[in-house]
């Protein structure tokens, strides 16, 4: 096992102008850490994977692995291994053959081998199918015929690029679940990348979030839920996103179908710090509740709701100024509105208002 360091690494890729697929990334990984890179599509997370593989090049400083400068040391020479989304397994050869492929290559007696892959099948419930072929495997067991071949070889780190996207639903959170499980029975340090914002909350012990090649922010799934450092990590962590809009301020608050969402003092002290006549409000949907119609609330008009058992996702529109603005809030499932009804909602705690900069789209409470 070993700590990991990207050290203002950067990815630069030729071109006018040349793009920076990854830049100067500074993280740290401690020992035996499961850590989640996250973002959509060219964030640069694969990237930043394939660097610390030694697959692509640092342009720009440096990666450590226990200590020790990797960056331009081959990929065979660092002691990881890599779990690809494709699986790569050898058709021609049997799951125990390529589970201890890497282990012959170096040499390995074949006593010491077979213990070794018979210990992965134990773990990963492959004992059944050491003598198929790969053809012979659903999507899910070839998966865990990948995990195996990498756990034989006991490197210092795990790297996953997005191993459970060609699994269907079911398979993905069966498969993330006995993942994680095997991480923590293992204690290798992990990094594991996924474009999939609920992948990330549930297995990370922290979360990387990457958009444009720069790092957003690191943190523990908790902290980047309830405490998003600007309104991309608002917007992108969290299932149904947050709400976000940007409104106009009052001296007593945001302003919203020309009713006035009061905010706490120091927001306000925040906001008139700033000298901001306009902020991005944001509210996560569990944060919005249905009031009746003698209370005091925003009027909504239901354009869809997804039914999901024991809540509802209500989406529908109210206006900020003269614009209709979309917005999503969750709803008890046993007695969801139905389409086209209009129907009264208001903030259930103001202390769940996050507030962010109009511009920078940096948070500006802490």
């Amino acid at each position: 096992m070993a700590e990991v360091s990207y050290v203002k690494a950067s990815r630069i890729f030729s071109g006018n102008p040349p793009v920076r697929a990854v830049d100067e990334l500074s993280l740290d990984v401690s020992d035996g850490e499961f850590l989640v890179l996250v973002g959509p599509s060219g964030s640069g997370k694969s990237t930043a994977l394939r660097m610390l593989a030694g697959l692509e090049d640092v342009d720009e400083g440096a990666i450590h692995i226990g200590g020790k400068d990797v960056t331009n040391v081959p990929p065979k020479g660092r002691d990881i291994a890599m779990v690809f989304q494709s699986y790569a397994l050898y058709p021609h050869m049997t799951v125990a053959e390529n589970m201890g492929f890497a282990l012959k290559l170096r040499g390995v007696n074949k006593a010491e081998i077979k213990e070794k892959v018979a210990e992965a099948a134990r773990m990963l419930d492959l004992e059944k199918y050491l003598d198929r072929k790969p053809k012979a495997l659903s999507g899910g067991q070839r998966q865990r015929v990948a995990m195996g071949r990498a756990i034989v070889r006991e490197p210092s780190v795990f790297l996953m690029d997005e191993p459970l996207s060609n699994l269907d639903a079911k398979l993905r959170v069966e498969t993330r679940a006995n993942i994680a499980a095997l991480q923590a029975r293992l204690g290798t340090t992990t990094i594991y990348v996924t474009h999939d914002q609920v992948e990330a909350m549930t297995m990370g012990h922290r979360v990387a979030v990457l958009k444009d090649g720069l790092l957003q922010q690191c943190d523990t799934p908790r902290a980047l839920y309830d405490k998003p450092a600007n309104a991309f990590v608002a917007g992108f962590m969290g299932s149904p996103a947050m709400n976000l809009k940007t409104v106009p301020l009052t001296s007593e608050g945001a302003k919203l179908d020309g009713l006035v969402v009061p905010l706490e003092r120091r927001m306000m002290d925040k906001v008139a710090a700033e000298g901001l006549s306009t902020v991005t409000f944001g509210i996560r949907p569990e944060s919005l509740a249905l009031v009746s119609s003698s209370e005091q609330g925003m009027d909504m008009t239901v354009e869809l709701v997804e039914e999901l058992g024991a809540d509802a996702l209500m989406h529908g529109s109210i206006r900020i100024g003269d614009t209709p603005e979309r917005f999503v809030v969750r709803v008890d499932g046993r007695t969801p509105p139905t389409l086209g009804q209009t129907v009264k909602i208001a903030v259930r705690d103001a202390s769940e208002i996050h507030l962010f900069h109009p511009e920078s789209g940096n948070r500006l409470t802490d």
